[in-house]
């Protein structure tokens, strides 16, 4: 039955590939986790959570962090409405990517390779692991400042000391899919523990953080919080997600007849949309700390994440509130890792249909991302290591509309997608959504290139 499903070809909307589908995405947990085909409801959405915990990992990362600290430490709750929205989007664009797993039993980069020739699907392997290289980097440099802040580790060690993560998930890989997802959730779960306490400690206005998710004109008018805003909603949804999520939603065995492919589309979405919301739980969480901890005491200039850690025991009278925020970080920083090395994985297979190792890759990943890091800071310290951040951040918006865009294409095409097609609303709500993703992330490189 599994060779079956493997070398099967695709014959529904078959005319709109180039290529037959070959073998699928993580091959050895393809298809590896039960779902339930009767009973109640709850206990069939139950098998689909995971994976969108896997993807929401990748929209609280340290990028995110820093433009939270800085726009709730500037403007208080202002920012919160940026936040809600640019969760909104990100929500629609992983459930688009659920809806052509599903429906074509490709990933995003299989799709890419069997839709275009070439000439096209080459370049874009190249700048999807550029993408992927960049984002394993951001997270070693976050892993490294945590482990800094917490245990006053040298950052120059740090990052070296990151590269023993791949023990961990090689082990984790060995003992099947659903325990990469219970260490993911684990540590989701201590970071919103964490945040938990340091709220409580701030005790925010809640009035203000009611009134921060209603629109407001500000963001317009004001040039520095329109700036802020544009650095919210540009990092938002990362390339390497799109491609991970693709992947992963296929370890569910949820069958093959258009019905039992329909309930998979709609629990897969309703678990990235509630992964998603937890995010934005966290996000939010991080800006009305900054609003309550730094803003409503005039520290309006906070955006490092070192200074943010130094500032809050005298702010909040607790010694144990820059060590919840350390260790919220260093898990916010190792939890990436997990994913960035599937989305590598699947990157490198779906495009060039080559097959390594789980442990090489993960070395390969490792190493690419840590050689410059570890370059970077050991010859400018710390003020290195934030160049290295912000650049690493343009390299992912460079990639964006590459991922994006083929995605809504995709989705929207009924040769491809067959009856499982993404309605028309779906299909514009996200053409909106890339082409505004599209012109914030080119203003973030044009602000970068001129200064």
């Amino acid at each position: 039955m599994r060779g079956t499903e493997v070398s099967e070809f695709v014959t529904q909307g078959a005319s709109g590939w180039l290529r037959e589908r070959r073998d699928p995405s993580l091959s050895d947990v393809h298809r590896s986790i039960a779902v339930r085909r009767g009973g109640p409801v709850w206990r069939r959405l139950l098998a689909f959570l995971g994976p969108g915990y896997l993807v929401a990992v990748g929209y609280m990362d340290p990028g995110n962090w820093a433009t939270s600290l800085a726009g709730g430490a500037k403007f208080g709750y202002g920012l919160l409405v940026i936040a809600l929205v640019s969760n909104i989007m990100a929500i629609v664009l992983q459930a688009l990517c659920a809806r052509l797993a599903v429906a074509t039993g490709r990933d995003l980069a299989q799709a890419c390779r069997d839709a275009f020739p070439r000439t096209v699907a080459w370049p874009l392997w190249f700048l999807a692991e550029i993408a992927i290289c960049a984002t394993d980097l951001a997270e070693v440099i976050g892993t490294a400042i945590g482990l800094n802040l917490l245990f006053g580790i040298p950052l120059e060690i740090g990052v070296l000391v990151t590269a023993l993560d791949v023990f961990l998930i090689l082990w984790l890989q060995n003992k099947g899919f659903r325990w990469i997802e219970a260490f993911v959730i684990a540590l989701l779960g201590v970071i919103a523990v964490c945040f938990l306490v340091q709220i409580v400690m701030a005790n925010p206005d809640w009035g203000g953080v009611i009134r921060g998710f209603a629109p407001t004109t500000d963001v317009i008018t004001n040039p520095d919080m329109l700036y802020l805003a544009l650095g919210i909603l540009g990092a938002t949804v990362m390339p390497h997600n799109l491609y991970l999520h693709s992947g992963i939603v296929q370890t569910r065995a949820y069958g093959d007849s258009p019905s039992e492919k329909r309930e998979a589309i709609r629990y897969a979405t309703i678990d990235s949309t509630l992964a998603l919301m937890f995010a934005l739980t966290v996000n939010a969480s991080i800006l009305i700390l900054a609003a309550a901890a730094f803003n409503r005491t005039g520290n309006t200039g906070v955006e490092e994440l070192d200074k943010a850690h130094t500032l809050l025991a005298p702010l909040l009278g607790s010694a144990l509130a820059p060590t919840l925020f350390a260790v919220a970080l260093l898990c916010c920083g190792l939890n990436p890792t997990v994913t960035a090395t599937m989305a590598g994985q699947i990157v490198m297979e779906g495009f060039l249909d080559i097959r390594l190792a789980p442990w090489l890759r993960r070395l390969v990943t490792r190493a690419v991302a840590i050689v410059p890091a570890a370059v970077v800071t050991i010859a400018y310290g710390e003020s290195g290591t934030a160049k290295l951040l912000i650049l690493s951040q343009v390299v992912l918006s460079l990639q964006l509309p590459f991922a994006v865009v083929p995605l809504v294409l995709f989705t929207a095409d009924r040769r491809k997608m067959g009856p499982l097609v993404a309605p028309r609303w779906l299909t514009v709500l996200a053409a909106l959504i890339a082409a505004v993703i599209i012109v914030l992330n080119v203003k973030l490189i044009i602000d970068f290139a001129t200064g």
